[in-house]
């Protein structure tokens, strides 16, 4: 799977776990809300963006990493 969709799911994981609307997630990290929703049809994500996504999570980027979404053989650009 491409970066960009891996980064989506995880964003869409935490969400649901955390019961947090798109739109409310983007106001507490401080993210535009296209910019996250329009995330999959775009070929990069910046790391800007998954930081707020983070600080609108409570969690560190490390966190938002730990997760085989993001191992080597699971993301293919």
């Amino acid at each position: 799977m491409r970066l960009v969709d891996a980064v989506y799911q995880r964003i869409v994981g935490y969400a649901k776990e955390r019961n947090i609307s798109m739109n409310a997630l983007a106001t507490l990290g401080g993210v535009p809300r296209p910019t996250i929703v329009t995330m999959t049809r775009s070929k990069t994500v910046t790391l800007s963006t998954v930081y707020g996504v983070c600080e609108g999570l409570g969690i560190t980027l490390q966190e938002f990493f730990a997760s085989p979404l993001f191992d080597k053989e699971n993301v293919d650009d």
